[in-house]
């Protein structure tokens, strides 16, 4: 493969990587044998980044807040860079993102999307629909009665 990934395509697996749940990738990664050699470009680094939020999504935006993040990059002997940012501090998660994005841009692609990234993406879309279920049993419903003087 000539390693110039689509974007969206990128995008999509690197947020997967991102927010995957602690220990999970790590998990995926060892099950499907996809350690390969790689040389570090940048060792994982524990930092901070700026969260910014919007008032109703659509107002200016804010300064929320401060998040911890992990970051890492590797090269592999073939010269796919691969970068992992994921949240919180493992150095481990960041290693194996930085890893597996390396690999999602190899002929080995679609194996790696299919043992590491569907798994991983079906999971997360099970837990946004579990908060989706618990929010709606929540939801309360608003009617106004017509009263006699509004006929």
């Amino acid at each position: 493969m000539d390693g110039a990934a689509p974007v969206a395509g990128r995008q999509e697996w690197l947020s997967v990587l991102a927010r995957a749940p602690d220990g999970r990738l790590a998990e995926l990664s060892e099950q499907a044998a996809i350690a390969v050699p790689f040389d570090w470009l940048r060792r994982p680094e524990i930092g901070t980044v700026m969260v910014r939020g919007r008032t109703g999504a659509t107002g200016a935006p804010f300064n929320l807040g401060e998040i911890t993040v992990t970051r890492a990059s590797v090269q592999l002997p073939s010269g796919e860079v691969g970068h992992g940012h994921v949240l919180g501090r493992s150095k481990t998660a960041a290693e194996w993102a930085a890893v597996v994005d390396a690999l999602m841009q190899t002929d080995r692609a679609d194996a790696i999307r299919a043992a590491v990234l569907d798994p991983l993406a079906a999971a997360m879309a099970a837990t946004t629909q579990v908060r989706a279920e618990k929010a709606a049993a929540t939801r309360v419903e608003f009617f106004t009665m017509v009263r006699g003087e509004d006929q």
